[in-house]
């Protein structure tokens, strides 16, 4: 193969970075073409495979890279030899296969070729070893470094954190000689994500006020989940400022929904629906929707969360389950029953999606509400059995308490006692149902089957 030939085709490789059949052919075309065959084979050739196994590596089939390591093993001419970057892929492809065994094949691999002290390919065994949970090995890579660099700490650290070992990951990051956007960012989110909202914030706080580091949006997209967690609607708010003084909010679409959503959480509706109303219409994507009519619903604003579900449609977006679910909780919570009946329907007929138990329980509910019980019932006979639970009856049997229906009362519970017989308050319920339609032995005999049943109701806790 002529080196111009060979040029061409690294250009190509760079240019397909998710183009698998793309890279395939050219995998074939080298084969086919004797590329390891010792007369043709240069460096730029060995390149080439490398640009595929980095391909392979990082893209959705990476057993391929294992494939294509086991062809070269077999077929590489004499003089050549995998190299740092070979090496610092195939525990790229064991990553994100999560198989360690295959990782430490690799591991040992890189110890008889000579790369047990070089810094990329041992930061990517620490990688691979954290994002597959062994932290004992990634820990015994990490110590064993002569070198560390900011990734090789990063990458330590962050793994420590997905894990939920926080005390550990803050070790590492007090010990890191420097600190980068990178390493703040993964300490905060590791926070974050393990509910240490308070820790997160003052975290985010020391690495703005205290050293200076100026957030990216990656940054914003991590501590936002902090903030509506705690309800720190100031906070949002400086954000919010940041974000337009950076021009952050212009260009990334994620960081507005992510501000709609903690406007809303942070009970400032009005907020989230101005931050709304300034993405352009082009841009709005099922996030942007979804956080809005989630805000409404959670504000109690029925009306505006149903017309915006209506907005969405003629926008063309198709909604999802979370939109549907925020959308039916607030026709639930505001009334508008026929309209959230409606919406119901079109979720099965016109938008082909399946309702799981929050659908069917949130239509009972809203049913049950009205007072519509004999259709709230039709609903929960028609849940399939295997989501049906005690939970979407009970709220049913809620509601004939609410309205008095002690026929209709007695037939949820057994419906209930079929799914769960030893919760108390179901018994006591219904218990209270006959008793206040007049009913008097029969409320005595549902707790007689209380007794006999061994259920206790759970009992109520005080601040006072």
């Amino acid at each position: 193969m002529h080196s111009a030939t060979a040029f061409s085709l690294l250009s190509f490789i760079r240019k397909q970075e998710c183009n698998r059949p793309a890279i395939q052919q050219l995998h074939s075309h080298l084969i086919f073409a004797s590329a390891c065959v010792v007369s043709t084979s240069t460096p730029i050739i060995f390149t080439l495979w490398n640009s595929i196994l980095r391909h392979y590596s990082l893209g959705p089939f990476p057993q391929e890279a294992l494939f294509l390591f086991k062809h070269l093993q077999h077929n590489l001419p004499h003089g050549f030899f995998f190299d740092s970057f070979s090496y610092s892929f195939l525990v790229k492809a064991a990553s994100n296969l999560s198989r360690p065994c295959i990782g430490k094949q690799v591991h040992c691999l890189t110890f008889k070729s000579g790369f047990q002290a070089h810094v990329y390919v041992q930061t990517a065994l620490v990688d691979m070893y954290a994002s597959c949970r062994c932290l004992v090995e990634s820990h015994n890579v990490f110590e064993e470094m002569p070198v560390r660099n900011s990734v090789t700490w990063n990458a330590f650290m962050t793994g420590l954190s997905k894990w939920g070992e926080l005390r550990l990951a803050r070790a590492v990051f007090n010990r890191m000689p420097e600190k980068n956007l990178v390493t703040w960012t993964g300490m905060i989110d590791g926070y974050t994500r393990t509910g240490k909202f308070i820790e997160a914030l003052l975290l985010f706080r020391e690495m703005v006020v205290s050293e200076g580091i100026k957030p990216s949006e990656v940054t914003l997209l991590t501590i936002f989940p902090a903030i509506w967690n705690v309800g720190y609607l100031e906070s949002c708010q400086m954000l919010h400022a940041y974000g337009e003084k950076s021009g952050i909010n212009s260009f990334d679409i994620r960081v507005m929904n992510s501000l709609v959503d903690a406007y809303s959480k942070c009970g400032s509706i009005q907020c989230a629906s101005k931050v709304f109303d300034d993405i352009a219409d082009d841009s709005r994507n099922l996030v942007s929707w979804t956080s809005i009519i989630s805000g409404y619903a959670m504000s109690g604003m029925a009306k505006e969360a149903s017309d915006c579900f209506i907005m969405m449609q003629s926008a063309h977006i198709q909604p999802n389950q979370v939109t549907l679910l925020s959308v039916l909780h607030a026709c639930s919570h505001g009334g508008l029953v026929d309209v959230g009946v409606e919406f119901f329907r079109k979720m099965v007929n016109d938008f082909g999606l399946q309702p799981n138990i929050k659908h069917y329980g949130s239509l009972i509910d809203m049913l049950g509400r009205a007072g519509r019980l004999e259709e709230a019932e039709r609903v929960a006979l028609e849940v399939p059995n295997g989501i049906s639970n005690a939970v979407m009856w009970r709220t049913l049997l809620g509601a004939c308490s609410f309205y008095g229906n002690a026929e209709l009362g007695q037939r949820v519970m057994l419906k209930v006692l079929e799914l769960e017989k030893t919760y108390g308050g179901d018994y006591v319920l219904l218990s209270n149902i006959f008793s206040n339609s007049g009913r008097y032995i029969d409320s005595e005999g549902v707790r007689r089957l209380m007794n006999e049943e061994n259920a206790q109701k759970v009992p109520g806790l005080s601040f006072g």
